[in-house]
């Protein structure tokens, strides 16, 4: 009997399971990049536009769409599968986002 215990995170199963935990984060990422683009394209001329409160509503949705992104990539199989550059798209787009809201 071996005292060692073993790993149940085998280098061959990494490759399927990167996909299958990837695809649902691409899934919030690329509506939050989009509202994120139509956010920054929008610009407003006067404090008083109409378009003003969409554009913020955007840039809060970019926001909280990164945010629920990162709150699934707390996981623990997330962060021992997927490695500490998941985070980095997110913060990335939800700090952008919210700039845009706060110069809106």
């Amino acid at each position: 009997m071996s005292s060692r215990r073993e790993n149940i995170d085998l280098p061959e199963d990494q490759g399927c399971l990167r996909w299958v935990l990837g695809v649902p984060l691409a899934l919030l990422y690329a509506p939050a990049a989009y509202f994120c683009f139509l956010a920054w394209s929008a610009w407003p001329s006067e404090r008083d536009h109409p378009w003003r409160a969409d554009v913020q509503s955007l840039a809060y949705a970019s926001a909280t769409l990164c945010g629920i992104g990162l709150l699934i990539t707390l996981a623990p199989v997330f962060r021992r599968t997927m490695g500490l550059w998941w985070y980095v798209l997110p913060l990335l787009l939800a700090g952008t986002a919210l700039l845009r809201s706060w110069m809106a």
